[in-house]
């Protein structure tokens, strides 16, 4: 299998699109160096030869099974899970007095996207684990932290995030997993949770569930939810005893078969005891923390599966002979490399534009996310205003069109594309699942047209466009990128223009026309704001030519760079002509309209 990922790319854009060595000028991360960050990734380089590459397939073919009552999962997950506790990886970012090594969210996503890239479903198990820490970390009691986290993020035990319920789905307001105080600091829970990634495996010593459930008396809806750690296991007198979470049964998915997801029942006999985290009735609020860390690793998980498929269907583009080029018509000349072919070059272009242009948005918001740790006063506020409202668009442009790009990606291997002797059609069951985890992309364009747009009248949106103005302006200083930067900015405009006509039906309370194409405008919006970054990466790279003093391969580079930003604005650009003109249009129409 080829290589999953371009670790220059990287690089570029960590250290020249994004200059993640300034990070170590802050006080937060003065005890790192640039070259410590990269022993980082070489570590994640090391992991993912070792353990995450050589079971890729296998633990596809091999999927999880409950087998009396317990989740058997890929032999090769516990070694893995192992190193990557060990080496203190499961928490690198965490703050040090959690028990982590204080890495700034740029690397450790670097980190993921090297590991994930290599097993998409592998890296969920740590991921979870990860997550679910931060969580007790952040808003549980000393005494929940002291006796959980540690033994999370040396890997002895799991982490799971406990949401959805049966009968509810994505709606959180008809949750009701009750839960019962005892009087005594515990809970009695009670209820049924499924679609749990990860919940349940042969070799964790313990799991440890963060599950929102209902107090007795608490309000309707999402006001009356609260979150609660309930472990498998539960400590009594020392001793590790059954805490009655059983595992009903697997869904049996059609990728990232590695990752088991779970349907669980919780106290069906009374006897599951859990441990309130925070205040009462606050359950979601505390865990959109760990459900927007989650967003970004699914939009991640979008890139690097993508990133993956670029490669392999790239080497095969390389290797694979056949068909002449359209201006020789002589057959008894030899096959030329389907690389040569000018669609295929047009779908590795697409792939690889959709790669990178994606990871810019990523780490875009990595580094708010390390500015938000980092900075102080409005500077601090606003880089947090960014993430909340960038999160949703970087989960959801990177599972969509990461889709899209790994079917580009088995498009180039043609019949064999769809046979397991290549990784493509793994690749393509696996991705299909990122647009859905999380929250659905409907549900993320309702929560970015619907919420976060008009939050604060509008100042996310106007802080955006002055970051997007600022690259433009440098963009136009570079005779070649002066007509891409005059086209963002039309784009931006009428971005303004579109956004404007939508927030003008809610404001007469027309809500349901505001909202019913708002995954269309999600799309035009993702779209604009992944330009924004091709033309980041485009100016960065103009630069480095125009200074010269270059290698052949970093010329080479810094060129394929540039052109691969002018295939999106010529290629991809132009489809918010479309969805500009859909969201404009005064007539709204559904299929229930001529009922």
């Amino acid at each position: 299998m080829a290589k999953e990922y371009d670790r220059r790319n990287l690089d570029f854009i960590l250290k020249e699109v994004f200059d993640t060595a300034s990070l170590c000028n802050y006080p937060r991360y003065a005890d790192y160096t640039p070259d410590m960050f990269d022993m980082v990734l070489d570590s994640a380089d090391a992991i993912a030869e070792k353990y995450l590459r050589p079971i890729y397939v296998d633990s596809d073919r091999k999927a999880a099974e409950l087998v009396d009552g317990v989740v058997h999962v890929h032999p090769g997950i516990e070694p893995y899970m192992k190193e990557m506790g060990e080496s203190g990886m499961i928490g690198c970012t965490f703050d040090l007095e959690h028990g982590g090594q204080q890495v700034p969210s740029m690397i450790g996503g670097a980190h993921e996207f090297i590991r994930g890239a290599a097993h998409n479903s592998a890296v969920m198990f740590t991921g979870l684990s990860h997550g679910a820490a931060h969580l007790i970390a952040s808003f549980g009691s000393k005494e929940l932290a002291d006796t959980y986290v540690p033994n999370m993020l040396s890997g002895k035990w799991a982490g799971t995030m406990c949401l959805t319920e049966p009968q509810a789905g994505s709606s959180l307001n008809d949750a009701s997993t009750s839960a019962k105080d005892l009087g005594d600091g515990t809970y009695a829970i009670k209820g049924q949770k499924i679609f749990i990634s990860g919940g349940d495996n042969h070799f964790s010593e313990n799991i440890i569930h963060l599950v929102l459930a209902r107090l007795e008396g608490a309000p309707a809806g999402t006001k009356g939810i609260s979150l609660f750690v309930v472990p498998k296991k539960r400590i009594e007198n020392g001793t590790l005893v059954n805490n009655e979470v059983i595992s009903l049964g697997v869904y049996h998915k059609m990728g990232q078969k590695a990752t088991p997801a779970l349907h669980l029942s919780f106290g069906d006999k009374g006897n599951s005891i859990g441990y309130l985290v925070g205040e009462p009735n606050r359950g979601l609020s505390y865990m959109f923390q760990m459900m927007n860390e989650a967003r970004l690793g699914v939009g991640m998980g979008g890139a690097y599966i993508a990133s993956a498929a670029y490669h392999a269907s790239k080497q095969y583009a390389e290797e694979r002979a056949q068909g002449r080029l359209l201006t020789n018509k002589d057959p008894n000349t030899p096959p030329t490399l389907i690389k040569n072919h000018p669609d295929v070059q047009r779908m590795l272009y697409f792939q690889k534009a959709i790669v990178e242009g994606s990871m810019g948005l990523l780490f875009q918001c990595f580094m708010w996310d390390d500015l938000a740790k980092s900075l102080e006063g409005e500077a601090k506020k606003e880089a947090q205003m960014m993430l909340d409202l960038m999160t949703t668009v970087a989960k959801t442009y990177p599972a969509e069109m990461g889709t899209q790009a790994v079917n580009q990606g088995l498009q180039v291997l043609g019949g064999y594309g769809y046979t397991e002797d290549f990784p493509l059609e793994q690749m393509a069951r696996d991705v299909r699942i990122m647009s859905i985890y999380e929250g659905t992309t409907g549900i993320h364009g309702l929560t970015l047209l619907g919420r976060g747009i008009p939050a604060n009248n509008g100042a996310a949106l106007q802080t955006l466009g002055k970051l997007v103005y600022a690259d433009i302006a440098v963009a136009k200083g570079h005779e070649n990128l002066s007509k891409y930067a005059e086209m963002l900015e039309k784009e931006l405009e009428n971005l303004t223009k579109v956004t404007m006509h939508k927030l003008g039906f809610a404001m007469k309370g027309e809500i349901e026309v505001f909202l019913a194409d708002s995954t269309l405008y999600m799309e035009l919006f993702g779209l604009i704001t992944v330009a924004w970054q091709w033309l980041k990466q485009g100016h960065v790279a103009a630069a480095a030519l125009a200074k010269g003093g270059l290698s052949a391969e970093d010329e080479a580079f810094y060129k394929d760079k540039i052109h691969t930003m002018k295939f999106f604005y010529h290629y991809e650009v132009p489809k918010a002509l479309g969805l500009s003109k859909r969201l404009m249009d005064e007539e709204v129409l559904t299929i229930f309209d001529h009922k």
